[in-house]
């Protein structure tokens, strides 16, 4: 009796492997579709993270966000105040703590990029249906859940 192999382990690479080279791609494909607004890739992340974060969050909040350190999160901070699209606050309870906002031209940019990104995914997601948009979601979410919990298995935080 023989046993079919599931799709998944048929992959070139593994599935996660398969994971990071789209989410690359994706990536690519909308740095290429915004670098007429001048922003790179470091830079429009930075943007979207903020705004899903909600103007006001600290740098600090916003690196853990991004899941880089503050060094790198700093110059792209820098280049996009240069560029006058956010400015950073002190924060009123904490000095030493810098809060950032979009300033009004960077709202408008922030706008531009939304439709964009929205415009590069309706085609990253052409020819599937939401049944397999929601299922690869869906999966996505308990595999953050799992790797999550692996790490904190192996770094000994049980």
């Amino acid at each position: 009796m023989s046993s079919t192999i599931p799709f998944h382990e048929t992959l070139d690479l593994t599935l996660c492997g398969s994971m990071g080279r789209v989410h690359r791609l994706c990536r690519d494909a909308v740095t290429l579709a915004v670098e007429p607004l001048g922003l790179t890739q470091s830079r429009w992340t930075v943007m979207i993270h903020l705004f899903h974060l909600n103007q006001g969050c600290t740098q600090q909040e916003l690196a853990h966000s991004l899941g880089i350190e503050m060094p790198s999160l700093t110059r792209t901070i820098k280049q996009l105040e240069q560029q006058q699209i956010i400015v950073r606050k002190a924060d009123a309870e904490d000095k030493r703590s810098k809060r950032l906002y979009f300033t009004e031209q960077g709202l408008n940019l922030l706008e531009t990029l939304r439709v964009i990104i929205a415009d590069v995914k309706q085609n990253l997601y052409a020819d599937l249906t939401t049944k397999q948009l929601d299922t690869m979601a869906y999966g996505l979410v308990q595999m953050e859940k799992n790797a999550r919990q692996c790490i904190n298995h192996y770094s000994g935080d049980k």
